[in-house]
């Protein structure tokens, strides 16, 4: 995502304003007057106004100083560029974040729909006797496949180990 806009470097005067579109880079100097000298190691300033304009950067780091008689401003600007970013206005973004929660609240509340309906069924498949009012079960009787070793039969059953779950 391209940087649109934003402020950075605070001096005594104001802020220098930076504003990136796509490769384009636009340094505003925080001194109100014209006739402003840019300082730019490696690169040509021939403007002389509040705002310097470097197209086609390359993201690399930049020293910039801009000057007005003896007071002078300095910037380290460390700006990411990229020329095919496509740049989004504030009403977008909001149209996008909002349909995407709108999606997601939809999903939750067609999963809620098919579950609750999903529960219901399965309840009412795995117990056939209809329900009455609640009362108070007696304890369940034991299962005859699980009665309690007999004195003469702990031989059948001493070759098994105690097994891990």
């Amino acid at each position: 995502l391209p940087l649109v806009s934003f402020l950075i470097g605070v001096s005594s005067q104001g802020e220098f304003l930076v504003e990136i579109s796509g490769t384009t880079v636009t340094v505003t100097c925080p001194f109100e007057d014209e006739d402003i000298r840019w300082e730019v190691p490696g690169r040509a300033a021939d403007t002389k106004e509040r705002k310097f304009i470097m197209r086609d950067h390359d993201s690399t780091p930049a020293n910039l100083s801009c000057s007005l008689g003896n007071r002078k401003r300095q910037l380290y600007l460390n700006a990411r560029v990229c020329a095919n970013c496509e740049e989004l206005d504030a009403l977008t973004v909001a149209g996008i974040i909002t349909a995407d929660l709108l999606i997601t609240l939809g999903v939750l509340i067609l999963v809620h729909y098919f579950s609750k309906g999903r529960k219901g069924r399965v309840g009412a498949a795995g117990d056939s006797r209809p329900r009455g009012p609640k009362m108070q079960r007696p304890p369940p009787v034991p299962n005859p496949d699980y009665e309690p070793i007999r004195k003469g039969q702990r031989e059948l059953y001493a070759g098994l180990g105690p097994r891990g779950i």
